[in-house]
């Protein structure tokens, strides 16, 4: 697998521009207070499944062969990849099969299955999820898509940051959440192109640590996955975002479970955006590490929205 380049960044946003528009990059003056400097919020949650890898779903299934959409599609997701899948399936009359853990968010799925897609539930996380996905995919002949070990994937997602970058050219600090690193891995390649000053840094749980150690240790490793942010949930990092990631990235940071409770809730009050637990992660990161971001131009890549009546809920009485 070849990582994608700035020009491929590029080519993805000419082949996603007809149906998706550019993300909202705003300002709140109570953010700006409550975290100590500027900051600027990357609105990947108000995308159409309300998650940022819509992007590299319409990237990558807009370049399949004939015979591959004739054969379908079946990836595995904890819902926002798949949603991504499922969107973009539809846009291009493509069957897409999508492997959930039993247990996945409601809302993910009811988007999934409202876009077309064939839900399958297997296993306890997403992991599970992915090897029974890999096993359909042998045994029915479909198109498999990883959802990280994809080029075209990276490229698409990689438009986000591009665009943050071409309206804010001078922000310092970039927190991009992290389950399988698509996300970040994609905003180091527009910064290094675009900003090599640009400090990029991902945030994934401590309660599912398996990017951040593969990271660490220069190689993919498996790790617990015990966290409730759905979005930043994989036992076993990516190769490919991996590859990218220990290039590139310029740090890697872990937040606890509460960390992540408290700054969907301040996002909430503080933006008046719904916010899943992974989008929330790189708000948490900024909290809890005042020194990196103090007298910086920040920017917080807000990944999904994809929080269910009942999490909310949780959460608000929860609230410490």
């Amino acid at each position: 697998m070849e990582a994608p380049t700035f020009a491929d960044v590029l080519a993805a946003r000419e082949r996603i521009a007809p149906y998706l528009v550019p993300t909202a990059l705003n300002r709140y003056p109570a953010l700006d207070e409550l975290v100590g400097t500027e900051v600027w919020v990357k609105h990947e949650n108000h995308q159409p499944v309300c998650n940022f890898k819509v992007r590299g779903g319409v990237n990558l299934v807009s370049q399949l062969s004939e015979e591959d959409r004739k054969r379908g599609v079946v990836t595995a997701s904890t819902g926002n990849h798949g949603q991504s899948i499922a969107f973009a399936s539809g846009l291009f009359g493509v069957r897409a099969t999508i492997c959930a853990p039993e247990g996945a968010n409601p809302v993910k799925v009811a988007s999934m299955r409202g876009l077309g897609a064939e839900v399958v539930f297997h296993g306890r996380d997403f992991d599970e999820a992915r090897e029974h996905c890999e096993a359909l995919a042998v045994e029915h002949g479909y198109r498999y898509i990883h959802s990280g070990n994809e080029p075209h994937l990276i490229a698409g997602v990689a438009t986000g940051p591009l665009e943050a970058l071409e309206r804010q050219p001078e922000l310092d600090v970039l927190f991009v959440p992290i389950g399988g690193g698509s996300g970040a891995a994609g905003a180091c390649i527009v910064a290094d192109e675009l900003r090599p000053e640009l400090e990029v840094i991902g945030v994934q749980s401590e309660a599912a640590p398996a990017a951040f150690r593969s990271w660490k240790e220069g190689g993919v490793v498996e790790d617990v996955n015990t966290t409730f942010a759905e979005g930043l949930a994989t036992r076993v990092g990516f190769e490919l975002p991996q590859q990218i990631l220990r290039e590139r990235l310029d740090d890697f940071v872990l937040v606890s479970e509460d960390d992540l409770r408290a700054a969907t809730l301040h996002m909430l009050e503080r933006t008046r955006n719904l916010i899943e637990p992974a989008g929330a992660a790189a708000l948490a990161a900024a909290l809890e590490h005042p020194d990196r971001v103090a007298g910086r131009r920040v920017c917080l890549v807000a990944s999904g929205g994809n929080i269910t009546p009942d999490q909310l809920r949780q959460l608000l009485e929860w609230r410490p």
